[in-house]
């Protein structure tokens, strides 16, 4: 091949190669295959569900047949219906000696709120609460008010019900004479009976009638055959044409069944979720829904609260709504389902007269709203009876303790009320 052909082949296979490099330029460039495809703008985090939470009452006494361990058994049941995160376990029958080996057996089975639903039986768990800083102990206050940060103390205004059940009581009685079978003095129990008793004489004193209340005490909470026969003696030897209890058992019931005379229920709405008896019997029960102060507790510990209120006392003015929406008082009067005025036996209100229930309708909507409280709008002056303390003998009778109009704190309330008001008759 000459010279001048092989020039021109190279220049020819040089184009040719510029030709192809060009081509190859403009091609788009090829997106690496790993990257990930485009993704929808995310979605809103679901809000964290709260921990399992197990919540565990130790029951100081059986619970079938019982108003008081039977209205936190029902309690701990609402609070379960209403979270689905909650569950509840119980032991019955316990004791100062068992407070603490139940707890720890409950605790080891994943229970995180221990509930002692008695003083005597639920102070024990104070001693094990810096043991478990991650478990809420709870017990109820008789009088004692000791707390730590996990370890909380609570009760109901259980008094301002029993207010009202005393205006019902005065306004019915025919004979002039009330009894009340009780369990033994303590502050717990004479505060209970202050109220009901500030309510009978409120009637009688606008019904211009006189009216005793006379009280006897069994000595324990739960005695039925001493029941019995208190509530008997009531009757036949003192003309009671009603009966009350601070007691626990059916006995007074049975008694005032029996005897054709008023019942006046305690705890719970006795003929409504127990079928106790009847409207014929029972004029009026006051219930206690300890699931409202139960809820309180729960959402704290759901909520990680490392330092919740310590002293609960929660009166008309507090409310939750339950699992099937119905919104509920922490106490409220109650007979056969019905609530307010509407409980009193439809046998009972023919022979109430109106202006006690205007008054009964008109004070219970008082302290649903925090309006009016009966312990502050009267005087406290002293019976002379009542329970010495360490730290505050029972007042000269006479004495007054308290002015009217003068709201007395939460903590003398529970802990310092230790003495029987003017008037009230206790029995030996």
């Amino acid at each position: 091949m000459s010279k001048k052909l092989l020039v021109l082949l190279a220049v020819f296979l040089m184009s040719l190669g510029l030709l192809t490099t060009a081509c190859q330029s403009a091609t788009p460039e090829a997106k690496p295959t790993d990257k990930p495809a485009e993704q929808p703008a995310d979605k809103p985090a679901e809000p964290a569900k709260a921990d399992k939470v197990t919540l565990a009452i130790e029951h100081f006494s059986i619970i079938e047949g019982t108003t008081w361990s039977g209205a936190h058994d029902r309690a701990g049941k609402r609070i379960a219906e209403k979270y689905d995160n909650v569950d509840y376990i119980f032991r019955e029958e316990v004791g100062p000696d068992l407070a603490v080996p139940y707890a720890e057996e409950m605790i080891s089975n994943g229970a995180n709120i221990v509930v002692g639903n008695a003083e005597f039986m639920g102070m024990p768990l104070k001693d094990i609460a810096d043991k478990y800083p991650d478990t809420y102990f709870v017990s109820i206050i008789a009088s004692d008010l000791t707390t730590k940060p996990n370890f909380i103390r609570l009760f109901p205004r259980q008094y301002q019900a029993l207010y009202l059940e005393g205006l019902i009581a005065g306004a019915l009685t025919k004979t002039g004479n009330i009894g009340v079978v009780s369990a033994f003095p303590s502050v717990q129990v004479i505060r209970r009976q202050a109220g009901f008793y500030l309510g009978v004489q409120d009637a009688a004193k606008l019904l211009n009638k006189e009216v005793n209340v006379y009280v006897k005490y069994a000595g324990d909470w739960y005695l039925p055959q001493e029941e019995r026969d208190i509530a008997s003696t009531l009757v036949d030897q003192y003309n009671v044409d009603i009966l009350t209890q601070q007691t626990d058992s059916g006995s007074p019931l049975d008694v005032a069944q029996e005897k054709g005379i008023w019942f006046i229920g305690k705890d719970m709405d006795i003929v409504g979720a127990y079928g106790w008896s009847s409207t014929d019997t029972v004029a009026v029960s006051f219930d206690t829904r300890w699931e409202v102060l139960y809820n309180k507790i729960v959402q704290d510990y759901m909520a990680g609260n490392k330092n919740p209120d310590t002293i609960l006392y929660m009166g008309m003015d507090s409310s939750m709504t339950l699992a099937d929406g119905t919104k509920e008082a922490t106490i409220d009067i109650m007979n056969d389902g019905k609530v307010g005025v509407d409980a009193i036996s439809p046998k009972a209100r023919p022979e109430i007269s109106d202006e006690i229930v205007k008054l009964v309708e008109q004070r219970r909507d008082q302290m649903m709203k925090g309006e009016w409280d009966p312990f502050t709008e009267h005087a406290f002056v002293s019976n002379g009876t009542g329970l010495d303390l360490d730290s505050q003998p029972v007042p000269a009778a006479g004495t007054t303790v308290k002015p009217a109009g003068e709201e007395p704190t939460a903590e003398w309330l529970l802990s310092k009320f230790n003495f029987d008001l003017e008037g009230l008759k206790v029995l030996e």
